[in-house]
């Protein structure tokens, strides 16, 4: 895996499961996130993928293990406390505000770094202006790396699915995570956007001090993109490693592929 700078921290789910009832979503789950790694996170519908990303950033807390985060237990932090602490996340479902701007969609992504209260942002002067101007600036630079600047104007639900997707990821990265969570970033995009996203994740990767956790159906993908991963079936690991160890693996095969490597 790719290390960034000492001391950074490493995000750990430790044996976590997790039970709806009669249930089980997760059994004994463990993944390591190093800093700088871009971990991938495969395995067929229904196989607990998305599950794991809601008790790493908070949505669903686990029956039993543990989330840590360097040296802080997570697990029953609140979502909005996780991302205040550098997790950030992208949907499947985009959650975007389709009635608004790509800009003012983006600037949402800002909301944890914000300081001033609101009477003196409704004032709008002084210490308040300043921030704005700084959260603005952030935002600009977002547009110019994913290369959007053609949409910032535009409103959301004009886009198509693809460029959606591209728009979660810029409020994602607004917040200016050490750690991104990414539940299929590829989904309904073209093959020409699918290739540009392929290659913002890998400028994330290697420009931006951003781990990465990649739900993908596309094994391709996943390949390209990925230092390690894990395989999930029916809530367990069945398999990890590097893309060729795992995408040589006969159970992966078998449960995931359902054809030769």
């Amino acid at each position: 895996m790719v290390i960034r700078e000492s001391g950074e921290r490493a995000l750990v789910a430790d044996h976590v499961s997790v039970v709806f009832g009669g249930v089980t979503a997760l059994s004994d789950v463990s993944i390591r996130v190093e800093p700088g790694a871009t971990v991938g996170v495969i395995g067929p519908n229904g196989a607990g993928k998305t599950s794991l990303l809601n008790c790493l950033n908070g949505f669903y807390r686990a029956s039993s293990g543990s989330v840590r985060f360097g040296e802080s237990d997570i697990s029953r932090t609140a979502p909005h406390k996780v991302a205040g602490l550098g997790i950030s996340r992208t949907f499947q479902a985009m959650e975007l505000v389709l009635e608004a701007t790509v800009l003012q969609n983006i600037m949402l992504g800002r909301h944890i770094h914000m300081r001033r209260g609101l009477f003196a942002g409704m004032l709008y002067f002084g210490p308040a202006r300043r921030e704005e101007i700084r959260h603005r600036e952030a935002v600009e630079e977002v547009i110019e790396f994913l290369e959007i600047q053609r949409l910032r104007d535009r409103e959301v639900s004009t886009l198509s699915a693809g460029q959606q997707k591209l728009i979660g990821l810029a409020r994602a990265l607004a917040s200016e995570p050490e750690v991104l969570l990414l539940d299929e970033p590829s989904a309904g995009m073209n093959r020409e956007e699918r290739s540009d996203i392929a290659r913002f994740l890998q400028r994330i990767r290697y420009e931006r001090p951003t781990s990465q956790v990649l739900i993908e159906h596309d094994v391709r993908f996943v390949r390209d993109i990925c230092d390690y991963i894990y395989v999930l079936d029916f809530g367990t690991v069945i398999a990890e490693g590097t893309p060729d160890e795992v995408l040589q693996n006969e159970a992966v095969i078998a449960a995931y592929t359902g054809t030769t490597a």
